[in-house]
C-alpha cells in the first residue's frame, strides 16, 4: 500500500470516539432524514445502554433512517470527520482497533499514514476503506474492473505515468473523461491527469490501488482479449513457497488457499483465529493449484473430484522442515486447498507444560495414566491441540520396559523407541488392516490417532479388555458427550463402563499478551451469559490485551489449553449402566469427582488474566450455571 492517504496523522479521545456521531447526525437532520426529537431521544437510549454503541449505530437500530440515506447524506456533504472516527462511527472499525493503529504509527516512522495500517494489519478490507473514504472527501467510489477500462484513452497515457501516479482513464461521458485514482489527495497524481485530460473535462472517483493493479496486469497480459498467456512455471514456485516460508515464520497451523469470484485469497490460521496474509491474481488459481498438486503427489489431471495428498517441505532460509497435509476440494469457482502443517522439529510439549492444573494433572496421572489397562479418551474439536496432549501422555508412558504401538494417519510426531504406523491408504495400509494386526505386535500400549467409527471403537473396546492400555482421541464437544457418542456406535453401555477409564475434554484459548495485558471490568451482558453476579467473581483479576508490537497488535500471544477431565469411578459407571441421561452423568461427575467443567476451568484462567473472559464466554460450551471463582479455585488446588 503506497497510500490511503495523504490526510494527516490523527489522534482520538482514549476512547476511540470524538464528536462524529453528532456531527454526522447533524448533516442528516440538515437533509431531512433525522427529526431533532428522534437525535434527542436516540442520544438518550445510548446514555442508558449496558454496552457502549455509537450513536449512529443507534439511530440506524431505532430505524430513523436507512443505509441508503446515510451513504447519500455522506456523499453529498464534505464531511470534515477524522477519518478514523468516521469509520468508528459507521461501524466498520472497533474502538480499540483505531487505537492499536494510532498506537502502531505513533511507535513507527509516522511516514505511514492511518488508511495505510488499518489495512496493512487487517482492521478493515481495502475495499471498504476506499468506499468510505469516497464519502469522506466527498468523491464517487467506482469499482473498476479492467473490461471497463477505454484502451484508447489509455493508451494516451505514458505507462511509467501510471504507475508512478496510480490512476487510470475509464471511460469519456459527456465531454469529461472519468479517472479512477487510488489517491486523491495526491496533487501530483491530479495535476497530470488534468494535464492529459484536461482541468476542466477531468472527474476523478475514487478505487482502490489493488483494482488499479489488477487492470494494469489484466491489460499487460492481454485478458480483455481472452488471450491470457500461462503463468511463468519459476514465478508459481516462488509465490507458493513464499506462502510456505510465511507461514513457518508466522507460527501459522493451517493455510487457507480459496478461489473466490476476483481474487485467489491466502489466509492462515494463527493461534486459532484466521487472518488473511494476501490476495493473488484470480488467473493464478490453477497454476498454484497444480504446483501445490506436485509436491503433493496428487492427480494433477484431476479437477471434478476431492483429493488428499501430503508435502514434506524444507525451507532454504531457516533448513526448518515442514511436513504438511494438503485437501483439495471442489468449489463452485475451483480447487480450495487447506494445508495442516506439522513441523518435524519433534517439540514434545511435557505433561507438566500442557497447561493442566496442578490437582487435576496430579489425579490424570495416578487415576487415568498410571492404570494398568483401559481406554483414555482425549476429546474436543478440530485444532483443540488433542494431538499434542496425546503425545505428551506417550511420552510420559514411554519406558524401555513398556512396548508402545501406535497407528496414526499421519504420523506427526516423531518419537524415539515406539513403533508408529502411519496410515496411507493409495498403498493398501488402511486403518482396518492395520487395526487388525497391531494386536499382534505383543503391545503394553496401544495409541489410535483417532476413534472415527464402530469398527475403531470395538477394536479399542476389546484391546482394553484383553489387558492393554489403549489411548486416543475422539471428536466431540465435552468429555460426557464422549461417553455418549460411544453408545451411539453401538457400543454396549457395560462394556464402556468396563473399559474406558477416563476422558479428557480440552480447548485451546489464546493467551493474554503479557506485555500489553491491563485490567478488565466484565460488562452486564458478559456476566448475564455465565449467570454470575458480583460476588461470584470475588478475587478474580481479568485482563484484556490493549495490543502492541510484541502481539502484531491483536492482544494476544499463543495458546493456553482449557481441560475438562471425568474420572468414571463406580458412581458413574452405575450411571452409564442405567443409561442416565448426559445432565445426570455431568451431575453425578461434578458431586463424586470434583469434575470441573470447561467453562469452570476457562473461567478461572480468566480470573488470573491468562485468558481473555470474552473468549471463554465466546468459546467453551456453557453447560449449567458455573460455580462462584473461589469454589473452581479450591478444588483446581490454586
Amino acid at each position: 500500500m503506497e497510500s490511503y492517504g495523504n490526510y494527516p496523522n490523527q489522534t482520538a479521545r482514549k476512547d476511540g470516539m470524538d464528536d462524529s456521531g453528532l456531527e454526522i447526525a447533524s448533516l442528516l437532520v440538515k437533509s431531512g432524514y433525522l427529526a431533532e426529537t428522534q437525535l434527542a431521544y436516540a442520544q438518550r437510549v445510548k446514555t442508558k445502554l449496558a454496552t457502549p454503541r455509537t450513536l449512529i449505530a443507534v439511530l440506524l437500530e431505532l430505524g430513523f433512517f436507512s443505509r441508503e440515506q446515510l451513504r447519500e447524506t455522506l456523499r453529498n456533504n464534505m464531511v470534515s470527520v477524522k477519518l478514523g472516527a468516521l469509520l468508528v462511527e459507521l461501524g466498520y472499525l472497533k474502538p480499540a482497533e483505531l487505537q492499536a493503529a494510532l498506537g502502531i504509527q505513533r511507535d513507527g516512522d509516522n511516514t505511514k499514514m492511518l488508511g495505510e495500517i488499518l489495512v496493512e494489519q487487517r482492521f478493515i478490507e481495502e475495499y471498504t476503506l476506499a468506499e468510505v473514504l469516497a464519502f469522506q472527501l466527498g468523491y464517487p467510489f467506482i469499482d473498476l474492473q479492467a473490461a471497463d477500462i477505454d484502451r484508447s484513452l489509455l493508451a494516451k497515457v505514458p505507462q511509467h505515468w501510471l504507475a508512478q501516479h496510480n490512476f487510470v482513464p475509464v471511460r469519456e461521458e459527456n465531454g469529461q473523461v472519468l479517472v479512477a485514482i487510488a489517491d486523491p489527495l495526491n496533487l501530483e497524481g491530479r495535476r497530470t491527469a488534468e494535464k492529459l485530460f484536461g482541468q476542466g473535462n477531468t472527474v476523478f472517483a475514487i478505487c482502490t490501488m489493488k483494482a488499479i493493479r489488477d487492470a494494469f496486469t489484466l491489460l499487460k497480459r492481454g485478458m480483455i482479449q481472452g488471450d491470457g498467456t500461462a503463468t511463468d512455471e519459476h514465478t508459481v514456485t516462488g509465490i507458493v513457497n513464499s506462502i510456505f516460508e510465511e507461514a513457518l515464520k508466522e507460527g501459522a497451523s493451517d493455510i487457507h488457499i480459496e478461489p473466490m469470484r476476483s481474487v485467489l485469497r491466502v489466509r492462515f490460521r494463527r493461534d486459532g483465529m484466521l487472518v488473511l496474509y494476501k490476495d493473488l491474481a484470480k488467473e493464478l488459481a490453477l497454476p498454484v493449484s497444480s504446483r501445490i498438486k506436485v509436491m503433493a503427489e496428487a492427480d494433477i489431471a484431476e479437477r471434478r473430484r476431492h483429493q488428499d495428498g501430503r508435502i514434506c517441505y524444507e525451507s532454504p532460509k531457516t533448513g526448518a522442515t515442514l511436513d504438511m497435509r494438503v485437501s483439495f476440494y471442489i468449489t463452485i469457482y475451483g480447487e480450495k486447498i487447506v494445508l495442516r502443517l506439522l513441523s518435524m522439529k519433534g517439540e514434545l510439549l511435557d505433561l507438566k507444560e500442557i497447561g493442566m492444573p496442578a490437582r487435576m494433572l496430579e489425579r490424570f496421572i495416578d487415576d487415568a495414566l498410571d492404570t494398568p489397562s483401559g481406554v483414555l479418551i482425549v476429546t474436543g474439536p478440530t485444532g483443540s491441540g488433542k494431538t499434542s496432549t496425546l503425545y505428551s501422555c506417550v511420552q510420559h508412558l514411554n519406558e524401555l520396559s513398556t512396548s508402545i504401538v501406535t497407528a496414526e494417519e499421519p504420523v506427526e510426531y516423531v518419537i524415539e523407541g515406539i513403533a508408529q504406523c502411519s496410515i496411507n491408504q493409495k498403498i493398501g495400509v488402511t486403518f482396518d488392516e492395520t487395526l487388525r494386526h497391531i494386536v499382534r505386535q505383543d503391545p503394553d500400549i496401544i495409541v489410535l490417532g483417532e476413534i472415527r467409527d464402530s469398527f475403531s471403537a470395538e477394536t479399542a473396546i476389546q484391546a482394553a479388555l484383553t489387558g492393554h492400555k489403549v489411548l486416543t482421541t475422539f471428536h466431540t464437544e465435552d468429555s460426557v458427550g464422549g461417553l455418549l457418542r460411544l453408545m451411539n456406535m453401538d457400543i454396549e453401555a457395560f462394556l464402556i463402563a468396563s473399559t474406558v477409564v477416563c476422558v479428557l475434554a480440552q480447548r485451546l484459548l489464546r493467551r493474554v499478551c503479557p506485555e500489553c495485558a491491563e485490567p478488565y471490568l466484565p460488562n452486564p451482558t458478559e456476566l448475564r451469559r455465565i449467570g454470575y453476579s458480583n460476588v461470584d467473581l470475588r478475587g478474580a483479576e481479568f485482563r484484556t490485551g490493549r495490543g502492541c508490537g510484541k502481539c502484531r497488535y491483536s492482544g494476544y500471544r499463543g495458546r493456553v489449553g482449557v481441560f475438562e477431565m471425568l474420572i468414571l469411578n463406580e458412581l458413574v459407571k452405575d450411571a452409564i449402566l442405567s443409561k442416565k441421561t448426559s445432565y445426570e452423568i455431568r451431575k453425578i461427575s461434578t458431586e463424586s469427582t470434583g469434575m470441573v467443567t470447561l467453562l469452570e476451568s476457562g473461567l478461572c484462567k480468566a480470573a488470573r488474566g491468562e485468558v481473555s473472559l470474552h473468549d471463554t464466554v465466546r468459546l467453551l460450551p456453557r453447560i449449567g450455571k458455573p460455580r462462584p471463582i473461589a469454589e473452581i479455585r479450591r478444588l483446581l488446588g490454586e
